[in-house]
């Protein structure tokens, strides 16, 4: 079984910071894409930032200079920086990962329960 747990979410003031982690557990052999998505309520889900073959970062163009995208290889987690909060990037932020694993292992796309930020005065 492999699980993608997210952390970090909640409210915050327009122009303020958040950190989002998402951690990948379970039988896993290899991670080959992992990253962020979001979607607002009436929107379709988004890609925000994600580290793609060959180690490679994709990011929106509206999240461009403000959010980062990290991983620690190690522990089988990223994380996004969220700097400079608009009230726009309020969603709902969900964890994907493409990996190689699972019970009887396969190559497969994976999805976190997500987390919601709020960006608000």
């Amino acid at each position: 079984q492999v699980q993608l747990v997210e952390s970090g979410g909640g409210l915050v003031q327009p122009g303020g910071s958040l950190r989002l982690s998402c951690a990948a557990s379970g039988s896993i052999i290899s991670i080959y894409n992992m990253g962020w998505y979001r979607q607002a309520p009436g929107k379709q889900r988004e890609l925000v930032a994600a580290f793609t073959g060959g180690g490679r970062t994709n990011y929106a163009d509206s999240v461009k200079g403000r959010f980062t995208i990290s991983r620690d290889n190690a522990k089988n987690t990223v994380y996004l920086q969220m700097n400079s909060l608009k009230p726009e990037d309020t969603a709902g932020y969900y964890c994907h990962a493409k990996l190689w694993g699972g019970e009887r292992p396969a190559v497969g796309d994976y999805w976190g329960q997500g987390t919601q930020v709020t960006v608000s005065s």
